[in-house]
């Protein structure tokens, strides 16, 4: 029996890569939007990713038939406290643009050594069975802060973060370097092995 996935999400990006991850899997994967919830939002006040991530699948569960997946990821900088953390995607403001997010990140971390500028991305996967059972799943890669932006490619913090063992940022790499070792590519991972690990009786749910 084929279930239905729906992603509370409208990133194609994001999409493509579920549905690769789960394609030998009984799962057909779409989107809100294919549902006609384009305008779907959730304000992400959690105090962590894990809340976020289970607020967006909560809502989105109230609304359509089927297993629900929703994530929230954050940047973790340790000379910061934590910070940006949950507030990641709004980290100068309410609605910013990755360059002034980024700008103050290097601000913050001015006279900060580079030894000194660790920090961690971190993704949480939210699941919603059709029964309302939860299941979660997450992925971590740690780096440093870069002293200044390097790189064309990702988007977000990608120019700043340099992956832990390459010297590269996120933004130096190719999508499919990045995608092979990402948070959220390892979030997915591990998600995929809890999905085969409920075993056969995932289709009896």
């Amino acid at each position: 029996m084929i279930r239905k996935v729906v992603l509370s999400s409208g990133n194609k990006h994001k999409i493509s890569e579920i549905k690769d991850i789960l394609k030998n899997m009984p799962f057909e994967v779409i989107s809100k939007d294919d549902l006609g919830y384009e305008d779907f939002d959730v304000v992400e006040d959690g105090e962590t990713l894990e809340a976020n991530a289970f607020k967006k699948a909560g809502e989105l569960h109230r609304l359509v038939k089927g297993i629900v997946i929703a994530d929230d990821t954050g940047l973790f900088v340790d000379a910061l406290n934590g910070d940006p953390g949950v507030y990641s995607a709004r980290y100068a403001g309410e609605t910013v643009s990755y360059k002034e997010n980024n700008n103050l990140l290097l601000k913050n971390l001015k006279d900060v050594p580079m030894e000194k500028r660790t920090a961690y991305f971190k993704t949480v996967i939210a699941v919603i069975f059709e029964d309302g059972s939860k299941i979660t799943a997450e992925g971590t890669v740690c780096g440093k802060i870069a002293f200044e932006e390097r790189g064309q490619n990702g988007f977000g913090y990608d120019p700043l973060f340099i992956v832990e063992d390459t010297g590269r940022t996120f933004a130096e790499m190719t999508d499919e370097e990045k995608n092979k070792i990402s948070h959220r590519a390892r979030a997915l991972m591990n998600l995929k092995e809890k999905l085969e690990g409920i075993g056969e009786n995932i289709s009896n749910k």
